[in-house]
């Protein structure tokens, strides 16, 4: 992984512009530690009894992605990309996951998201789960915290799969 293709942070810009760059970085961050990977060891599970695999951690980012910034940013009503029947979340049963299925709707979240904080008046916008309120300034600070925390997951995944190290 030494060809680091990642989105460069800002440092000099205006907030919306360095915030989106710190989530772009994160988001960039994820996808280079599962490029390069087989289905099965996109697969693979290795932190039992977790379950966690980096192709569950691409599910669940899309997941993530589509809930703040769809629904709750844009009140959109978007459901769920994986569900058991039940109702309840399946992102990170990944057994017969398709990998290009999972990186197709989560570049596509991405985007989705990015155009709706380029188009959003200010970092004030708000947003609604329910009775609870959230700015746009706040989500996007939970997102770039959401990434970083799983990409050190995603760390300790790649390096079991194949060795590879580093950010």
């Amino acid at each position: 992984m030494t060809d680091d293709q990642r989105a460069a942070t800002l440092r000099t810009a205006d907030e919306r512009a360095t915030l989106a760059s710190f989530l772009d970085h994160q988001r960039d961050t994820l996808a280079m530690k599962c490029a390069g990977l087989t289905t099965e060891q996109l697969r693979t599970r290795v932190l039992e009894p977790s379950g966690l695999s980096l192709l569950g951690l691409v599910r669940h980012l899309a997941e993530v992605e589509r809930s703040w910034f769809r629904n709750v940013l844009n009140d959109e009503g978007r459901h769920g990309f994986w569900k058991y029947p039940d109702g309840s979340f399946a992102e990170f049963d990944v057994e017969t996951a398709d990998p290009e299925e999972a990186f197709t709707i989560w570049r596509r979240e991405c985007d989705h998201s990015r155009e709706l904080v380029a188009a959003a008046e200010s970092l004030d916008v708000l947003g609604h789960y329910g009775e609870e309120v959230f700015s746009l300034r706040w989500i996007l600070i939970h997102m770039i915290e959401e990434y970083a925390r799983h990409n050190g997951h995603a760390d300790l995944l790649r390096e079991h799969l194949d060795g590879t190290t580093g950010e």
